[in-house]
C-alpha cells in the first residue's frame, strides 16, 4: 500500500483507542487500597478493582479476591498521559513490546519515573502495566452487537504501522 493512499483515505488513519494502566498488587487489602490510590491521584479516575480468576495456594489467592485495579483513559486523556507514561520509559521501546494486531505493552517500574509525580510516603512505590491499543475508523464493525462483520486484511492495524504510528506521533525510538 502507497503511502498516497492513506493520505487521502480518512478511514485509513490510526488513533489511539485506549490506554489501559494496570497496577497487580496479588492480594487484598490495604495494599490494594493504596494501589487504587495511586492510580486515582495519577489519572483522576476512579479505579476498577479485578479479581483473581482462580486460586493459587501457594501465592496466598483465592478466586474471586480483589487483586488488582485498572485504570482506562480514552480520547485526548489518554493521549495526554501516554506522553507522560512514555517519558517515563525514555521514549525507548522494545520491538518485543509490539504485537501482530498493532497493540503495544510496557511496563513501568516505579509510578514515581512519571514526569510530575512526587513520591509519598503513605502510599508506597507501585509498577505498573500499560497497554496501548491502536485502532483504525471503522474499527468496532468487528466487535458491536448487531450485525458484527469482518474488518478486512488491509484495514487492519499490524506491528509495522504501529511502530510507524509512535515513531511520527510520539517521537519514540524502536530498539
Amino acid at each position: 500500500m502507497s503511502t498516497i493512499q492513506i493520505s487521502e483515505n480518512p478511514m485509513l488513519k490510526m488513533r489511539i483507542e485506549k490506554v489501559v494502566v494496570n497496577i497487580g498488587v496479588g492480594k487484598s487489602g490495604e495494599p490494594l487500597q493504596r494501589a487504587s490510590a495511586v492510580l486515582e491521584e495519577l489519572f483522576a479516575q476512579k479505579p476498577c478493582v479485578r479479581k483473581a480468576r482462580k486460586t493459587i495456594r501457594d501465592f496466598g489467592v483465592r478466586k474471586g479476591e480483589p487483586i488488582a485495579v485498572v485504570v482506562t483513559l480514552r480520547r485526548k486523556k489518554a493521549i495526554e498521559f501516554l506522553k507522560n507514561l512514555l517519558q517515563a520509559k525514555g521514549n525507548r521501546l522494545p520491538i518485543s513490546s509490539f504485537d501482530d494486531n498493532g497493540s503495544v505493552s510496557f511496563g513501568i517500574k516505579e509510578h514515581i519515573d512519571i514526569p510530575g509525580v512526587k513520591y509519598k510516603p503513605e502510599l508506597g512505590i507501585f509498577g505498573m502495566n500499560v497497554s496501548v491499543f491502536i485502532t483504525r475508523a471503522g474499527y468496532r464493525v468487528m466487535y458491536r452487537r448487531r450485525v458484527p462483520s469482518k474488518v478486512g486484511g488491509v484495514h487492519r492495524v499490524n506491528r509495522e504501522d504501529a511502530i510507524e504510528f509512535l515513531k511520527s506521533n510520539f517521537g519514540v525510538e524502536v530498539v
